[in-house]
């Protein structure tokens, strides 16, 4: 064996071991509202090999448990936990490690109820992957099943777990909860996504004990995860944040980043979601 060989071999042996115990101490977690897992299927496996996420929390699957992609993903490692439904809603949790105690919708729902819900403890960590009610135009029937969305949601919380131990929440959560969230908050003040009622449940929720993932990290302006179809909102910067990582105490130390996938905005076929992905250090 050459010097070379010798002197570069054991080094490179190192740097893949130590980048090794590097990703095994490191847990990556997403969340991404697809609209449609079979349309967005492509798009998801791709993402999923370039991200390499550990954890995802999936909205809007759009479609029925017998009809769920199960082969595609656990093609690439995944185990899936959905909570499907036709046409609309649906949720679902793509994980790479063993899931616990699995939990479609609230304890107290029932058995009709639109499909919003589902959760898992994950290598210690309670994650609830959640889709709120949008609610329609504020005013309306769809508008007070919302707000009662999030007071059960928090009761729920309030019932089940402590602030003490990893719980962490997150999904399209649809609203927007501060002026820095909105592309022109005078325009949006009073709308759906941005009322004052809603943003009141939103801090409610929060208040039980869980902080803002992103905003642990990022204090700026103009970090949007969902931008409408219409009239070229995406190229236009039009956006807002609604689709959030809400983490109990003793995960805030752990959060090292959080970040918004914005790319997966663009191109062929996109949702009309970004994902967020944060990781967690051990």
């Amino acid at each position: 064996m050459g010097y070379q060989s010798r002197v570069l071999r054991p080094l490179y042996c190192w740097l893949i071991s130590r980048h090794a115990r590097v990703a095994a101490d490191t847990m990556k977690i997403a969340t991404w509202n697809v609209n449609s897992i079979r349309v967005r299927l492509p798009r998801l496996t791709s993402w999923l090999r370039r991200v390499e996420p550990d954890v995802v929390c999936l909205q809007e699957t759009k479609v029925v448990d017998d009809n769920f992609p199960f082969a595609e993903l656990q093609d690439l490692g995944y185990k899936c936990l959905i909570n499907g439904q036709k046409t609309y809603n649906g949720v679902a949790i793509l994980s790479r490690l063993e899931m616990i105690d699995p939990l479609p919708n609230l304890p107290d729902d029932s058995p009709d109820v639109e499909r919003r819900l589902v959760s898992a403890t994950i290598d210690g960590i309670r994650i609830i992957d959640a889709y709120a009610p949008n609610g329609g135009f504020v005013g309306s029937e769809r508008y007070s099943y919302k707000l009662d969305w999030f007071r059960r949601l928090r009761a729920y919380l309030d019932s089940s777990f402590s602030p003490e131990h990893p719980l962490l929440v997150c999904g399209d959560l649809n609203v927007a909860p501060e002026d820095r969230d909105v592309w022109d908050p005078a325009k949006w003040r009073g709308k759906i996504l941005f009322s004052e009622p809603e943003k009141e449940r939103f801090q409610h929720l929060r208040a039980w004990g869980l902080e803002d993932a992103l905003r642990l990290r990022h204090q700026e302006s103009g970090l949007y995860t969902w931008w409408d179809y219409r009239a070229g909102a995406f190229r236009r910067g039009q956006g807002l944040r609604i689709d959030h990582v809400l983490i109990s105490k003793p995960l805030v130390d752990r959060c090292a980043t959080v970040e918004i996938d914005r790319d997966e905005r663009k191109g062929d076929k996109p949702s009309d979601h970004a994902p967020v992905v944060m990781s967690l250090e051990s």
